[in-house]
C-alpha cells in the first residue's frame, strides 16, 4: 500500500488560452467591491505567482505588468503600484519556479508566503511614499489567506491538464 499523496498521472500541456482566462476571472474577482474587509486575498497575485511558478514560459513579467496596470485602473490604487509589485512578484516566481515544483502543494504554498508578503510589503511602501497613511497590520492577513487557498486553487487550476484514466493497451505510458 502506497501512503504518497503524489498522482501517478501524466498532465497535459497547459492551454495558453486556459492561463489567460484564469487570471482574467482572478481580475474580475479582485474588482468586486469588499471595502476593507481584512483577509481578503488579492487574487491575481495568487494566480499570478500559481501559474509564474508552474509555467514560467507562458506566464512572465510583462503579463505580471498588464494585470497589474488593469488591477490599479479597477480598484483606482496608485497607477503603477500593483504593476511594480506584479512585475516583483512575478520575477521571484519565475526565480523560484524549479526548485517549488519539486514539493507538494502544501510546501509550495509556504514558499509562496514570503513572496505574496513581498508583495504586499511593496504595495504599502508604494502608498506611504504616495502620502497614504499605513494601512494597519490587518492587511498582511489576506497573504495567509492565499497561501491557504493554494492547495484548492491548484488542484483548481491543473484540472483540465489531467489525462483520462483510461487506459490503452498499445500505449506504454
Amino acid at each position: 500500500m502506497q501512503l504518497t499523496n503524489r498522482s501517478n498521472r501524466i498532465l497535459l500541456p497547459v492551454k495558453v488560452w486556459f492561463v489567460y482566462s484564469s487570471l482574467i476571472v482572478a481580475l474580475g474577482l479582485d474588482y468586486v467591491p469588499t471595502g476593507r474587509i481584512p483577509g481578503i486575498p488579492d487574487w491575481v497575485a495568487l494566480v499570478l505567482a500559481f501559474w509564474c511558478i508552474r509555467e514560467p514560459r507562458v506566464v512572465s513579467m510583462g503579463a505580471g505588468f498588464f494585470f497589474g496596470v488593469l488591477v490599479d485602473i479597477g480598484q483606482g490604487a496608485a497607477m503603477g503600484q500593483h504593476a511594480l509589485a506584479y512585475v516583483v512578484l512575478a520575477y521571484l516566481a519565475n526565480d523560484l519556479s524549479r526548485r517549488v515544483l519539486w514539493f507538494p502543494a502544501f510546501l509550495q504554498a509556504l514558499h509562496a508566503l514570503p513572496m505574496l508578503l513581498a508583495v504586499q510589503a511593496l504595495m504599502v511602501v508604494v502608498r506611504l511614499i504616495a502620502g497614504s497613511e499605513f494601512p494597519g497590520w490587518w492587511y498582511f492577513l489576506s497573504s495567509f489567506t492565499g497561501v491557504l487557498l493554494w492547495v484548492p486553487l491548484t488542484y483548481l487550476l491543473l484540472l483540465p491538464q489531467f489525462q483520462p484514466v483510461e487506459r490503452d493497451e498499445n500505449r506504454p505510458i
